[in-house]
Parts: C-alpha cells; structure tokens; sequence
C-alpha cells in the first residue's frame, strides 16, 4: 500500500505463529548472505530458552548461519537453572541474575549451573557438527560496595581477551560465553549475561547482538515494539522506566550500551518461536524487536543496482493504480530520480524528485512507496521532508506532488495545498492530460 493516503490500513506485524520466510526459502536467505559474510554476531541466550523446548531448533538455525559465513558468539544465562537448582538444594539464593549481590551460596550454585549450561549448549553443537570451545577469556574485578552494600562474588567485565577469542573465531570454532568470570585472583564472579553480551560485542567490533529471550520482544507499554531507536529508548529508560517490562529491562539497558559503544543493531527475539532466529534475520521485517542507532535508517540517493528492487517493491502499488507503471528500464534509465530509504541495508521505501529545465524554481515529487510493514512509522513524511530539502538546496520554491489516492496524505500531514493542473509546466501538463489518471494536483512553497 502507498503511503499517501493520510490514514493507511496498519498491517499486523508477524505474531509468534507467523514466519516471514522459510528456512527452506534459499532465495529468501541468499540475498542477505553477502551482506553478513564474515561479520560477527553476538547471540545471547537466555537460560529459559536452554530449557525450552525449541532450544534444539536453534542450534540448527546458529549451525545455519555458520554454513553461510556468518562468525558466531554464544552467550548464555543460567537465571533458569539457578532458581531450579536452589529449590532442588532447598538453599536460598540472593540473586538469580547477576544483577545485586552473589553470596557464597549463590555462587557455588551458580558456577554448577553455569557448568551444565555449557555442557547441554556444547552437546547440542556437537549434534549440529560445529565445533565449540568454553574459555577463561573473560576477566572481571569485583563491583565492590554500592550504596553501603558489599555485592560480595557479583562481578563486572574488566577485560575480554580478544585475541584468544579471534583465533578460536578464524578456526571455525564458536567461543561459548559463560556468566561466570575470572577475577585477578582466578576466582569466580557472577556477571549478568545480558551485560556480558554487550561488553563482547564492543570488544569483537560486532555487527549484531540477538538476544534471545522468553519474552515476545520488547515490552513497553504493555505491548511489544518491533522497532525502536537508541535515542527513544534511552530517554524511556531515564525518564519512564516503569513502562518497560521488568522481563525486558535488563536488555533495554545493555542495547542501548552496545549502540552507545559502537554496535548497530541489537535484536529481542522470542527464543521458544520456531524459525524465530532465522526469521529475524533473513527478513525485512523480522519477528522481534530491533534497537537501532540514529544513523541505522537512512536516506540515500537510489543506484543503478537499486533498478530491480524498487521495479518489485512498487508493483502492487502499481497494480492498485496508486502509482504509474514503469518498466525496469525505465526506473533504470532514471534512478538519478529516486531516493530510498534504508533499514538493516534493505530498501523499504522510495520517492522521486523530478526537476523542470524551463522551469527551475519548481520540482516535483512522486513515486512515493512505503511497504506496509513500515506504515504509521513517520517514514512517508521523512521521505518527503528529504525530497523538500533536496529540493530546496537547488533553488527550487514550489513543490508540486500528483496523487489519485494518496491527496490527504499530502494535505493533511506534509502541508501541502490543492491546486490545479494549470500550474504543470507545458510539457508535464501534456503528459497529465495524455495519462487519462485525472490525479489531484498539489503544491506546497519552500522558499
């Protein structure tokens, strides 16, 4: 559907029983496959997702991404297993995410459950042919005494030892992740997972970390957001932390330190859903939730290599009469005309700006797409914002958009005016009338 109908249909995004792709879909996959080669990814997972029954699935899907060159770390909790083992033992524990204190007790159990974690974890990737190896590359010093309290065995990262971890990572081995670290003593220490997935994702330069988690995504509000930028999500967690889930504040505030300290793109992603992981992936509009950094999304002027995709991702608006029928070609033979917009390096939405020789003070904008997906997101009006300043620098003072269902779009949300179609330059107004479309014509002045 094309945005520029003012009040656009939403579209539901894909729930726990909907894949966007097939794992099957090789063509569905591929195409991301030269965008992720020999990158890093940083996959954390929850102990509740060990202990679910999808967890042998996912070690499937990470044996996928292995076979198409993706570099893969593995971190996981033991919150799960600590609360099991301390009901089985009858012995109380004083934290069971490594967040607040770890007393003796609780670290002993700890360091079992974080023991047999490994060794499912290890069990499953030998199943799936992968080789793995658990290490000592993590290094912390203890968090000490906050607010008068001592936090005894619970830790924080002081070092990762990246070349130990890059050597295992060059030789085909995956680097298991346990949160339990080594402080300059060689003792334990009990470090959140969730941390621990940050610190080694800025130590690793990696692209991604998903966590995988028994949770939707990320909850706020009451309901799950598929897509939230860092800036919006820090300002929730200062200023409305109580409307984050507790079950997804933990992994809100390590998202937006591994964007603050140089990763791009953290996932939330519901570790008991089926395909959930490769779906999150290989898709444009994923199954979780995505934290971004403000330059994740952009704008960008389309290429020559763009032609074939925005020839297929305008065809049912074109079907629908909302937009006119170019051929590949034409788009092609034209591309210094479009504009598109970016999410995970996939081209969700596209406008054109055309600009008059005879009539240099006005310019035009069309072809103005958005999938449906990305509806109600502001994106429509970014795109039009940027073909207004684009516009702009070149001198131009009259904006002038064509439209036969998307007017009120126009008008009511990017402040444009209903006009005539005698304000057409003589050879634009012959092309209208040829068209037979009778659209709306409409202007707006950015002097």
């Amino acid at each position: 559907m094309s945005t520029g109908n003012g009040q656009p249909t939403p579209v539901a995004p894909p729930t726990a029983q909907t894949t966007t792709i097939k794992p099957t879909d090789l063509r569905g996959i591929l195409q991301y496959v030269p965008r992720f080669q020999g990158q890093i990814f940083i996959i954390a997972i929850d102990g509740a997702i060990v202990a679910d029954e999808n967890f042998g699935n996912l070690l499937v899907d990470i044996a996928v991404l292995r076979s198409l060159g993706i570099k893969v770390v593995l971190v996981h909790g033991i919150g799960h297993q600590l609360k099991e083992l301390s009901a089985l033992r009858s012995i109380p524990i004083s934290n069971s995410d490594g967040t607040g204190i770890t007393d003796a007790a609780t670290l002993d159990l700890a360091i079992r459950a974080s023991s047999r974690v490994a060794h499912l974890i290890l069990e499953g990737l030998t199943g799936s042919s992968l080789k793995a190896a658990v290490s000592n590359a993590v290094r912390a010093v203890p968090v000490g005494i906050i607010r008068g309290v001592d936090q005894q065995f619970t830790g924080k990262v002081d070092r990762i030892d990246k070349e130990l971890l890059i050597a295992l990572i060059e030789r085909q081995v995956v680097p298991l992740i346990s949160p339990m670290a080594f402080g300059p003593d060689g003792k334990s220490l009990r470090v959140n997972s969730d941390l621990l997935a940050a610190e080694m994702a800025e130590a690793l330069n990696a692209t991604k970390i998903i966590y995988l988690a028994p949770t939707p995504g990320l909850e706020i509000g009451g309901g799950v957001t598929h897509e939230i930028s860092v800036d919006a999500l820090r300002t929730l967690l200062n200023e409305h932390p109580e409307k984050i889930a507790d079950s997804s504040r933990s992994k809100a505030a390590h998202a937006v330190k591994a964007i603050e300290t140089g990763t791009p793109r953290v996932h939330i992603v519901d570790g008991r859903v089926f395909d959930g992981l490769l779906n999150e992936i290989f898709s444009n509009e994923g199954v979780g939730s995505l934290v971004y950094g403000n330059d994740y999304q952009q704008i960008r002027k389309a290429t020559r290599r763009d032609a074939r995709l925005l020839y297929n991702l305008t065809r049912n608006a074109v079907r629908r009469e909302e937009l006119i029928h170019r051929t590949q070609q034409a788009i092609e033979k034209n591309i210094d005309q479009f504009f598109v917009f970016e999410v995970d390096e996939a081209v969700i939405a596209c406008v054109t700006l055309l600009f008059y020789p005879d009539q240099p003070d006005t310019a035009e904008i069309g072809s103005l797409y958005v999938l449906p997906f990305y509806h109600n997101r502001g994106i429509g009006k970014k795109m039009v914002e940027y073909a207004c300043l684009q516009a702009k620098e070149r001198g131009v003072k009259k904006v002038i958009a064509l439209s036969t269902q998307s007017f009120g779009f126009f008008t009511s949300v990017c402040g444009f005016e209903e006009s005539t179609k005698e304000i057409l330059p003589e050879a634009r107004l012959k092309l209208y009338d040829d068209s037979g479309r009778n659209a709306k014509v409409m202007t707006k002045t950015i002097a």
